[in-house]
């Protein structure tokens, strides 16, 4: 979202007819209602987030200074909301060096891990004060989201355990929300076994179902299918013999690995939850130079793409020409 306040009529272009025309202009004029109409009349009323980040693609971190009509309560909450559905998660207010009352929290999202039930959807932040019966309660207002930094890693996308997706966002009228959303479908690498014999892939399905798989090793012109065994939920191997993938020619052959079903899409296998900018560099595996029973020598690398997909690839030693 971008943080510009130009109003409405200050369009570049005025193009409403081209598909992302009205989106653009719906876009402009929610900002612009935002900054200078809701977020001015709530500035004084509200809780203002002065940090607010999903850091390890599933733990929520906030830190707010709160009004200064507010008065330390004896405990507090953050309330996750949406439509009907509530949750809390705890919250510490305390005094700050210059006496303002600031809040911090830690919202871990996914009761697979233990966290809030929060599923798929946009949930609107809030938080709750309690001293003695009596309880407050007061809008944590985003004034600046998160804005994205630049070095070896990066904000974690989703979840690394579930791949459930969220992000912290805000309403028109400036209220925190958390907008999560279910896993893409990925197969995600656990780890590669390398024996003189075979290849071995340990992988996770996430935000799909595995109908009767089965593995493709791909290469130019080729293609080596096997089975796939399951490990525990959701979690399989596959393993291919070095002997198949003996390189025809002086050139190196690149494999790629598709996990391929009865019914729905086919996958790559890859890493995709993570949180660095270079998966090749930094999940780099080691070579071997291999000799298969009956074939020539050969070097094996597995390594990850740019894009993280898993590719393997084998090249005959110079001697073996």
């Amino acid at each position: 979202m971008t943080t510009s306040t130009a109003t409405p009529a200050a369009t570049s272009g005025g193009d409403t007819t081209s598909p992302r025309g009205p989106r653009a202009l719906l876009g402009r004029l929610r900002l612009w209602l935002m900054l200078r109409v809701f977020v001015p009349l709530r500035k004084n009323r509200t809780a203002q987030l002065r940090y607010a980040a999903v850091l390890d693609g599933q733990t929520v971190n906030l830190h707010a200074v709160l009004p200064s009509s507010a008065r330390l309560p004896d405990r507090a909450a953050v309330v996750v909301r949406r439509r009907r559905r509530r949750h809390t998660a705890e919250a510490r207010v305390y005094r700050g060096p210059s006496g303002e009352l600031l809040m911090d929290a830690a919202i871990l999202m996914g009761a697979e891990l233990g966290g809030l039930p929060a599923g798929p959807g946009r949930w609107k932040l809030g938080l709750r004060m309690y001293t003695g019966r009596r309880s407050r309660s007061v809008a944590l207002l985003l004034l600046q989201p998160p804005t994205p930094y630049e070095g070896p890693t990066k904000p974690m996308a989703a979840s690394p355990v579930t791949g459930a997706r969220h992000r912290v966002g805000r309403t028109v009228t400036g209220t925190a929300r958390i907008v999560s959303s279910a896993p893409r479908p990925a197969v995600e690498v656990a780890k590669v076994h390398m024996t003189h014999a075979g290849i071995a892939v340990d992988f996770r399905v996430l935000g799909t179902r595995a109908d009767s798989p089965w593995a493709e090793f791909v290469a130019a012109g080729r293609r080596i299918r096997q089975p796939v065994h399951p490990l525990g939920p959701d979690t399989y191997r596959t393993e291919v013999p070095l002997d198949r993938m003996e390189p025809r020619s002086s050139r190196p052959e690149h494999w790629d690995v598709v996990l391929c079903q009865e019914a729905g899409p086919s996958l790559r296998l890859g890493r995709r939850l993570h949180d660095v900018r270079n998966p090749r560099r930094v999940f780099a595996m080691r070579g071997m130079a291999m000799t298969p029973a009956g074939r020539t020598p050969m070097i094996v690398q597995p390594r990850y793409t740019p894009a993280g997909n898993l590719r393997v690839t084998c090249t005959r030693m110079p001697e073996a020409d």
